[in-house]
């Protein structure tokens, strides 16, 4: 398999939205490492048509969950049934046992119903009673959460935010996008939606996934990546105002995303091995959600982004 071989799914979500090639890469970045992806943005910016579009070049099942504050568990991993018939209980499986997962408004749910999506996501399989269930070996959840609306919402604990593989940011288009966000609607309403061409089958891309990680990635980038990892831990090493922003760095989880992720951004990219640009292309998304500033950086004005660039600059490629 070949990235031209991906070059289908790209396109076909490029039909149902404009602009947002970051967005996509992410997605398709996620999609090849076996990794989950958490989607932050305003609302109106495409990202529940961006997701579907990749559920519908894929074969496989997709299903969306509005998530809402009285949303259970049981409404995610399914529950046993009487079956009065038989009498004795069957299980019935919920929205988990898709392939493609949208929680859509994930930090509007409760803590509990949270912890039973990423339990799910972490460890392939959700138990209920005293059986346990493994989920597909397709199963990626794209989760969504609006930054600035925190009426009726529960914030995601970072220590479950890890479970994420990277957190992408959906940005506002420009002006010549919403123009033709404005023509793309304009052909919507009257031609039918195009549907794509030949569904990218499992079994490609499972291929696909053995390709990435059998990409070489060098040991010096082994050490550069942990480096980077280490920096957020011990900032004070490297810079006084890194030390002053930072109160806890990135988990080993984050060491792991990024060899696989880079491996990934390597691969769509045609090249044959892992070059430190492709680490750093992927490491802001693969960082920002696994920091947490301080008081005194929020207070200044500095983002994750910001802290992650400034760490780039600082830390040596071996």
């Amino acid at each position: 398999m070949t990235p031209a071989d991906l070059t289908p799914v790209r396109e076909h979500i490029a039909s149902r939205i404009i602009g947002q090639h970051k967005f996509i890469d992410s997605m398709l970045v996620c999609l090849l490492s076996d990794g989950h992806l958490l989607v932050e943005g305003m609302p109106g910016l495409a990202k529940t048509t961006a997701v579907k579009a990749l559920a519908e070049a894929i074969e496989g099942d997709f299903h969306r969950i509005q998530f809402t504050p009285d949303l259970l568990p049981s409404d995610l991993i399914g529950t046993d049934i009487y079956r009065h018939e038989q009498g004795e209980f069957e299980f019935r499986p919920g929205p988990l046992f898709h392939n493609v997962l949208l929680a859509d408004e994930v930090n509007r749910a409760p803590a509990k119903v949270q912890s039973a999506l990423l339990e799910a996501m972490a460890e392939h399989q959700i138990t209920v009673g005293q059986r346990t269930y493994p989920l597909p070996k397709l199963f990626m959840v794209l989760a969504t959460q609006n930054p600035v609306e925190q009426e009726g919402t529960y914030h995601l604990p970072e220590a479950q935010l890890d479970r994420f593989l990277m957190q992408a940011v959906v940005t506002y288009p420009t002006r010549e996008e919403e123009l033709e966000i404005l023509a793309l609607d304009s052909r919507q309403q009257t031609e039918p939606e195009p549907e794509p061409a030949q569904p990218l089958s499992q079994e490609q891309l499972f291929q696909m996934r053995r390709n990435v990680a059998e990409l070489y990635l060098d040991p010096k980038l082994h050490s550069y990546i942990v480096d980077l990892v280490q920096a957020t831990r011990h900032p004070k090493l490297y810079d006084a105002d890194l030390a002053r922003w930072c109160r806890f760095g990135a988990s080993p989880r984050a060491s792991i995303a990024l060899a696989r992720c880079a491996r990934a951004r390597a691969w769509l990219d045609g090249d044959e091995f892992v070059a430190p640009h492709h680490i750093q292309l992927v490491a802001p998304e693969i960082l920002r959600h696994r920091l947490l500033l301080t008081f005194e950086a929020e207070a200044e004005g500095i983002t994750t982004d910001e802290f992650v660039n400034r760490l780039l600059n600082l830390v040596a490629i071996p």
